[in-house]
């Protein structure tokens, strides 16, 4: 287990790794960013095997290994920002809202076809294109509504944020009102304890009133 964790931060051809004393070229490590795959190559590999040829597989796991697949960040970088930009996507069409279904049932099952299409097109499963062309036709056929859930939301949120926004405001203010009060009392006793002080010295007859 301990090997095969070791293997994912060394070279998969020839095993260097970026900290090893024999990196007299301080190649640098690259992820072939495909699912199931994962492993890193170091630069001279990756342009001598990419100068012969322009697809090579991995000698770990045979996975084809191509420039536009390879890169600096980790599989799990890549793929947690392909989630991101996908779920957005589809997301962006499947907009309904529970409001739009009779029952919650319903509802919990749309939900559930949208994260399995996700999960399909993020994972590159066998339908990943079947189920791009799912979302495609279904933008297709429901653009005017997908616009009009699309406006509908964008309202919520604005009329969300205006009610944040004055509800901060209202906040600032009824901080204001306690921290003058807070001061007004404060300066109220300091003066009431010099009057007092005066008038035990006979400075003054008695303390003010206010």
């Amino acid at each position: 287990m301990e090997s095969d964790e070791a293997d994912l931060f060394r070279c998969a051809v020839c095993g260097m790794s970026e900290g090893d004393s024999s990196n007299f070229t301080q190649s640098s490590l690259q992820t072939n960013a495909t699912v199931g795959c994962g492993h890193q190559f170091c630069s001279v590999c990756v342009e001598r095997e990419l100068s012969r040829r322009k697809v090579f597989p991995c000698p770990i796991c045979e996975i084809a290994v191509k420039r536009v697949t390879l890169s600096t960040r980790s599989l799990d970088d890549v793929q947690c920002e392909k989630d991101t930009s996908w779920r957005r996507r589809v997301q962006k069409v499947y907009n309904k809202v529970e409001s739009d279904f009779e029952n919650l049932f319903d509802y919990n099952n749309y939900l559930e076809e949208v994260e399995d299409i996700i999960f399909c097109i993020v994972n590159e499963e066998p339908n990943a294109e079947e189920m791009k062309a799912k979302v495609k036709k279904y933008e297709e056929e429901n653009k005017s509504l997908i616009v009009i859930r699309q406006s509908q939301r964008a309202d919520e949120e604005r009329s969300i944020a205006d009610r944040i926004a004055a509800e901060q405001r209202d906040s600032e203010r009824r901080k204001r009102e306690f921290w003058e009060e807070e001061r007004a009392i404060a300066l109220a006793k300091k003066r009431f304890k010099q009057e007092s002080l005066q008038v035990s010295l006979g400075e003054r007859e008695e303390v003010s009133s206010e």
